[in-house]
């Protein structure tokens, strides 16, 4: 048996060929235990146990407050068991003790704020009261969509999870998640909470495994009617293509190489910490990574001066110590494409300012470490300036004046997040020219259930969280009723139809 098994109709049980992979601490390089590997033919009887559970109602149908007080109930089994699970993300993700427990908190609060959202469901949305073409009631009722599959990344393993869960569960519909390969763990853990909150069997089903397999599965086959991703562009186009064939409503959340843009009247000392934060949270691994760092020429100089030092303070360390302020990347794949990025920076040109190297030192041998790094002298088309790198490497732009910072800004194929530090007035005119889903103004990386949260451009379709993003897990029914019910009344009865002798 498995140590984190897949979670299919109610059960836990191993993959149909009896396969396994090692999840691996990236701090260490071992493995923390054994997981099922799904194949194709989990994925489906996933799927179809999806599928049963939503067409026999047992969960759909449902009043949304009803469902509301289970995901509040998922919730409070998060809160009771987050001991477990920060120590389960921190081991399996690399996140340092603070922002594993952080994640798991944000667990609960997506659950309980869906819940309260999916009361909302229950009544239908009176429209505009017309008498053309004739007197009717017209409302919109939200139906969920049904089956829905949810395919999440490894930097945020809990925290996505529960976003897609919590939305497609408060919606009612069923879902297959399929966590990322580097990262399985905390899923499984969720699903057993999951179940002992009173979710049904087969409407909420984990399995783990490799994305050309099981994922293209959750993508293709005819029973499923949602695709929720959050990951890299190129896999959503591929996502995009494989739903197409069958016309599934699909929400992408997708890469982003995010602008901070540094205004001359901004505070000093709260932008500099400001644009650390933004750019080396969780070793860069953020669809939000603040990457891409715009100074002004009137303060360039100074502004750099600082960010180096307090960048030289920064602790590269194991993530479960006290004061580590740089854990590892997720894999040794990753740490090579970090490294990577770092060599055709230098190569183009740009100045390697800080960091730059892979971090071995004593306990960290094993580990997947790269000391946070700074690039100065970047121009606007060199690679590192438009490529999302996802590791902890910020670039250092110059620019002349609001106009030029804008258009720097926007000139990529991203457009998920940005960041300005400065006047509010100021900023908030900058804000409403930047082609982002989300802009913070003196702030960084905040989130919350409330707020919708999606992509411009080739950052991706929908969105997420809010009430907006629940809607993306209906489908919106109009439905007309006729209040005049005389026959001579209707307005396509004009003596044409044959009457009865």
């Amino acid at each position: 048996m498995s140590d984190f098994q897949l979670f299919i109709d109610g059960r836990f049980r191993d993959a149909e060929s009896g396969e396994t992979f090692q999840s691996i601490n990236p701090a260490t390089g071992e493995a923390i235990g054994t997981v099922a590997k799904a194949g194709a033919e989990d994925a489906a009887r996933a799927i179809d146990a999806a599928r049963a559970a939503f067409d026999d109602h047992r969960w759909s149908g449902r009043r949304g407050s009803d469902r509301g007080r289970v995901l509040a109930a998922i919730a409070k089994g998060i809160k009771e068991r987050a001991p477990e699970l920060t120590e389960l993300e921190s081991r399996d993700s690399g996140a340092t003790l603070a922002k594993a427990k952080a994640d798991v908190g944000g667990a609960g609060f997506w659950f309980r704020v869906m819940g309260e959202y999916a009361a909302r469901l229950d009544d239908p949305e009176p429209l505009p009261q017309t008498i053309a073409p004739g007197p009717s009631y017209n409302y919109v009722k939200r139906d969920p969509v049904g089956v829905c599959t949810a395919i999440i990344p490894w930097n945020f393993p809990l925290q996505m999870a529960s976003w897609k869960l919590s939305m497609a569960l408060a919606a009612g519909n069923s879902v297959v998640l399929k966590p990322a390969e580097e990262t399985p763990c905390s899923a499984t853990v969720l699903a057993e909470i999951i179940r002992d909150a009173g979710v049904p069997q087969g409407v909420c089903n984990v399995i783990q495994g490799p994305g050309p397999v099981t994922g293209e599965e959750l993508i293709t086959n005819p029973s499923v009617d949602k695709v929720a991703f959050t990951g890299s562009t190129e896999v959503g186009k591929h996502i995009m293509k494989l739903a197409a064939n069958t016309v599934k409503k699909t929400t992408l959340e997708l890469g982003g190489k995010c602008p901070q843009i540094v205004l001359d009247d901004a505070d000093p000392e709260l932008a500099v910490d400001g644009a650390i934060y933004g750019a080396f949270f969780h070793q860069g691994q953020v669809c939000t990574a603040g990457s891409r760092l715009l100074v002004p020429d009137a303060i360039h100089d100074e502004f750099v001066g600082r960010l180096l030092e307090r960048v030289a303070t920064m602790r590269v360390g194991l993530p479960t110590e006290k004061g580590t302020t740089t854990g590892p990347v997720v894999s040794q794949k990753q740490l090579d494409t970090v490294l990577n990025y770092i060599e055709i920076g230098q190569k183009e040109g740009a100045t390697l300012a800080a960091g730059g190297q892979r971090v071995t030192d004593g306990e960290l041998e094993n580990g997947f470490f790269v000391a946070p790094t700074v690039f100065t002298d970047v121009t606007a088309d060199m690679t590192i300036a438009q490529e999302e790198i996802f590791g902890p490497v910020v670039t250092v732009l110059r620019y002349s004046d609001d106009e030029d910072a804008v258009r720097i800004a926007n000139g990529t194929v991203y457009g998920l997040a940005a960041g300005v530090w400065g006047s509010p007035a100021r900023a908030m005119k900058l804000a409403d020219r930047l082609q982002a889903g989300t802009v913070w103004i003196n702030e960084y990386h905040l989130l919350n259930p409330h707020y919708p949260f999606g992509g411009y451009k080739q950052s991706g379709i929908g969105r997420e969280h809010g009430y907006l993003g629940l809607l993306e897990y209906t489908e919106a029914k109009h439905v007309h009723l006729g209040v005049d019910n005389r026959r001579s009344t209707k307005r396509w009865f004009d003596g044409t139809i044959p009457q009865p002798r």
